[in-house]
């Protein structure tokens, strides 16, 4: 036993062991001096060594007996194992080898069987083997893909009787309905394309290449080597590529440049719009799908935001050869594009370089390298994110009167949060701009499948194998929904059509068109005038321009910033509040939020609607005593009362459900397991706002006597639910 530790080799691997326990041990913060958890660590690190070094020891001999070809085999079957979930799978160690085990015990039985079969021709043992290797098999893929399926489908999916009135029963035409234009789709490209024919021999019109270098200085290194070894140029001549989607006649006629997102450089991804470059045709303006697949991700490395504005650069590079084909009577395309009317298209890193466009439209020179001239100011009148990214670019881009849409997918498992929604906020209208925000959230749609090509899966196999694909709607529902609101903000913005604006502020008026799922939707414009956004204050009893913030009676009240599922920023503030009274709760102790304004405020006796955004918080905030039965909440948000009172005394009080569908909380499971989630993704919801709307008339038609004009408070008061949780934020009237 003594030779067992006296040796050169122990010696040194002992002394660095301790070394390293010790460090770790005073590094380990547990309260007590640093000096004590590396003594500790020590003694530790000492007493594993001598009882691994021991028990090892002991083992050998009963190793020494295992047959070699056993040893290697298992040893070599491990490794490849590990080096296959190292490089390959990426999968959580637990749940990959716990697979693995169950996958290679089926397979024990199986093998073994037929061993008994044909080798010992033990038939029936074998046989027995076989069945229950295939049973136990069919057992673990069965119980693997019955995870599926959406486990909050009743609360996210519920309907209630509120009776709206949508856009189709006033008599207006759906704007996903195909249009009188006959529609010619071609492509223009370089003509030289060594990987795809539509941009070589089948280009109907040819155009240049642009150089791309001082705006993507990335390209560089084996990027560079092997992107140029597979594409055939570099980032000195980008090809301008792309789709044409374009109504048959005389024109000028409007346009909607499309972009893509980061997917596999080599899985092109530029087709996947033609659902909306034909219908866009069809209703007589120009869709354009461009190809920027040569700056994505693949095996020479992903420029990780890097390439961003090449991505928005590009689309104007675009539009300028846009122009020059408009202003050319040779070009085939004279006069064709009402270059003062345009609209961008962005999905995922697209819808990012949209807003990168739409920002360097209006500059001299590139912000990150002045060098890079810019000759741009096309009359690009909104633009469109679809599911889009928010921080890939090092520069947040703050846009100024511009007309915005944003998309997302509440099952999104590639951009799990709706990012679409920042610069919604950091958007800011001028006085005399007419025009609108707007964003769309729709349960059960994903990431992939608003590009037609990318399929149902937002990541490849064997990822893929992990998400939670039942609950998602099909394909074509999520193109509808995007048929809907993209065609329908095209005409509001490029044929200045007022029909489909109510819409955007109200989803509900626009379900006769869209798949039958939950929708959230918010909207701004400047007539509408906000009086508390609970932006920039910390004192949680005022707001701006003297006005006076008061709550009483709540369990909860705090304003606070929301955040996005992964624990980001939403970039925007709101108020929470919860309560929680019993059925006979005293008059004076329901819970009431007051809102007092200042007589120097102004004149809301012109105010036609009450609007604000809410949300239903989460009710695991309102702390439960002890025997106290847990409340589920409810399908739809908490109901409460909005009481409006002028400075004579007069009041008039309405009922938040008797002009809303109220949101609910939009609850997402992305993968097969709930722990995976939690670590790939985050939360399970997030806060996300649906704009309300209760109307002058219906205070009104309760007390006639109310003067708007003499208005002093606005209150919320929560005597409608016994206990809740509710977000509110940007409260205040339309003109």
């Amino acid at each position: 036993m003594k030779n067992l530790f006296l040796k050169p080799v122990f010696i040194a691997v002992a002394i660095l062991t301790i070394i390293l326990f010790g460090v770790a041990g005073y590094h380990y913060e547990l309260g007590y001096p640093a000096w004590s958890t590396m003594i500790v660590g020590m003694l530790i690190g000492i007493a594993l060594l001598i009882l691994l070094k021991v028990l090892l020891f002991w083992l050998m001999p009963l190793v020494k007996k295992i047959p070699i070809p056993f040893v290697t085999t298992i040893l070599g079957g491990f490794l490849a194992v590990y080096l296959l979930r190292m490089y390959a799978f990426r999968w959580p160690p637990i749940l990959f080898y716990g697979l693995v085990l169950f996958g290679f015990a089926c397979l024990v039985l199986f093998v073994a069987g037929l061993w008994q079969v044909i080798k010992i021709k033990k038939i029936k043992t074998g046989a027995i083997l076989v069945f229950f290797g295939i049973v136990l098999a069919f057992l673990g893929f069965y119980s693997f893909n019955s995870l599926e399926g959406d486990p909050y489908q009743d609360t996210s999916s519920a309907e209630d009787s509120l009776d709206v009135k949508t856009l189709e029963e006033r008599g207006i035409e759906n704007p996903s309905t195909k249009g009188n234009f006959e529609v010619d789709v071609f492509t223009y490209g370089s003509g030289t394309d060594q990987k795809r024919p539509e941009y070589a021999e089948g280009v109907k019109i040819k155009s240049p290449t642009v150089d791309a270098s001082l705006l993507l200085p990335e390209w560089k290194g084996k990027k560079k080597k092997w992107r140029e070894k597979f594409w055939g140029f570099g980032v000195d001549s980008f090809p301008l590529n792309a789709r044409v989607y374009m109504p048959k006649g005389e024109g000028p006629f409007p346009m909607v440049m499309m972009v893509h997102g980061n997917h596999s450089m080599i899985d092109y991804s530029d087709a996947g719009y033609a659902y909306l470059g034909e219908l866009l045709a069809s209703r007589g303006i120009i869709g354009v799908s461009v190809d920027e697949n040569f700056i994505n991700a693949h095996w020479s490395g992903d420029f990780r935001g890097k390439e961003m504005p090449a991505r928005g650069w590009l689309l104007l590079k675009h539009l300028e050869q846009w122009r020059k084909w408009n202003q050319d009577d040779n070009s085939g395309l004279a006069n064709k594009v009402d270059m003062d009317n345009i609209v961008l298209v962005g999905h995922s890193r697209g819808g990012e370089a949209v807003s990168i466009a739409a920002a360097f439209n209006k500059l001299e020179r590139f912000p990150d390298n002045g060098n890079q001239t810019f000759d741009f100011g096309f009359g690009i009148k909104g633009i469109v994110t679809i599911a889009p990214t928010d921080y890939r670019y090092n520069r947040e881009i703050d846009l100024k009167d511009i007309n915005y849409l944003s998309i997302q997918g509440a099952y999104d498992s590639d951009e799990t949060s709706f990012w679409g929604m920042r610069p919604f906020h950091r958007l800011k209208f001028s006085e005399d701009f007419d025009g609108f925000k707007a964003g769309l959230y729709m349960n059960h749609a994903n990431h992939g499948q608003f590009n037609s090509t990318w399929g149902r899966s937002d990541f490849g196999a064997p990822m893929k194998w992990l998400l939670n694909l039942k609950p998602l709607v099909s394909g074509e529902e999520q193109h509808e929904a995007a048929k809907v609101y993209v065609s329908a903000f095209a005409e509001a913005v490029l044929k200045g059509s007022k029909d489909y604006r109510p819409m955007f502020k109200n989803v509900d008026l626009a379900m006769d068109w869209l798949p039958k799922e939950t929708y959230l939707s918010q909207y701004s414009d400047t007539d509408k005038m906000v009086l508390v956004d609970f932006e920039n204050e910390m004192d949680v009893t005022v707001a701006g321009d003297g006005i006076n913030l008061k709550g009483d009676n709540f369990k909860v009240w705090r304003e606070t910033e929301l955040e996005a599922r992964d624990g980001g920023s939403q970039q925007n503030n709101a108020l929470v509040l919860g309560w929680k009274h019993g059925k006979d709760v005293d008059i004076d102790s329901v819970p009431v939020y007051t809102i007092t304004l200042p007589d120097t405020l102004g004149n809301f006796g012109m105010a036609d609607t009450l609007t604000l955004s809410m949300a239903m918080g989460d009710i695991s905030e309102l702390s439960l005593k002890d025997g106290e039965k847990k409340v589920e909440p409810p399908k739809r948000g908490f109901n409460f009362s909005i009481q409006l009172k002028d400075s004579l005394g007069n009041a008039a009080s309405v009922a938040i459900a008797d002009e809303n569908r109220l949101p609910g909380r939009i609850r997402s499971k992305f993968t097969k397991f709930e722990f995976l989630d939690k670590e790939m993704i985050g939360k399970d919801t997030e806060v996300q706002l649906k704009s309300c709307y209760v109307p002058i008339s219906s205070f009104l038609k309760n007390n006639d006597s109310l003067k708007l004009d003499k208005l002093k408070s606005i209150q919320f008061i929560f005597n409608k639910d016994t206990l809740g949780i509710v977000v509110l934020d940007d409260i205040g009237f339309y003109q």
